[in-house]
């Protein structure tokens, strides 16, 4: 690495990985050492080229545990930022707008890999029902293989950039659970994943209305 600022390179060697996918949002990257010996580069290096991935938003140091991806895009990072600030309602409107037009086109557009993967998503959620914080991140997961199969990267960025938001809708919702409740009952998702699955987007938009209805109301009793 040569010729701009050696940290410049790093950021954006880094910026690769995360957009392609190496660490998904909320994975840990790698530690400090094993960046240092991946990229041929030293310690203040890494770390000044970390720390401005934190302050762009991509990156979130936590105390004692270490660095995780927040966002796959300065895009993702802006909405994210964005997110916060706003009432919950108010993300589940912009939520509902997209898995709604997400749940007709990849009824159209999906592949075989595709609803193998919404499939796949869809037990996983099912598995993680007695642990609410894996069944929310396992729902918002089931959701973005659903927008994954429009094959649309913008809608995808969207969609993606919106995950925090997002997991704090979907744990609003289920925060109102019973011991007796089982969460993967939601109504609506295993209708969207066969209606998908079946190439019926008429099916999947009246699913992907059934459970965004369900959730508003929940959401709606609470205020």
């Amino acid at each position: 690495m040569r010729g701009t600022r050696l940290s410049d390179e790093v950021v954006a060697q880094l910026e690769r990985q995360i957009a392609a996918g190496e660490w998904p949002v909320g994975t840990k990257i790698p530690p400090e050492p094993v960046l240092v010996a991946a990229l041929g580069v030293g310690r203040n290096t890494v770390r000044e080229a970390v720390r401005a991935l934190e302050h762009a938003g991509l990156l979130e140091a936590r105390r004692g545990d270490g660095t995780y991806v927040r966002a796959t895009s300065d895009l993702g990072a802006a909405l994210l930022r964005r997110a916060r600030r706003t009432d919950a309602l108010h993300v589940m409107a912009v939520r509902a707008s997209l898995e709604r037009d997400a749940a007709v086109v990849a009824a159209t557009e999906r592949t075989d890999a595709d609803v193998a993967a919404i499939r796949a998503a869809l037990d996983a959620r099912r598995a993680a029902a007695s642990d609410r914080a894996a069944f929310v991140a396992a729902d918002v997961a089931f959701h973005r293989a659903v927008v994954a199969a429009t094959h649309n990267p913008v809608l995808l960025d969207l969609y993606t950039g919106l995950t925090e938001a997002l997991e704090r809708t979907v744990a609003e919702v289920h925060a109102h659970d019973t011991p007796d409740d089982d969460p993967a009952a939601f109504p609506g998702h295993d209708e969207l994943a066969e209606a998908i699955a079946a190439g019926d987007p008429d099916a999947a938009r009246a699913a992907a209305e059934r459970y965004l209805g369900a959730a508003r109301a929940i959401v709606e009793g609470t205020r």
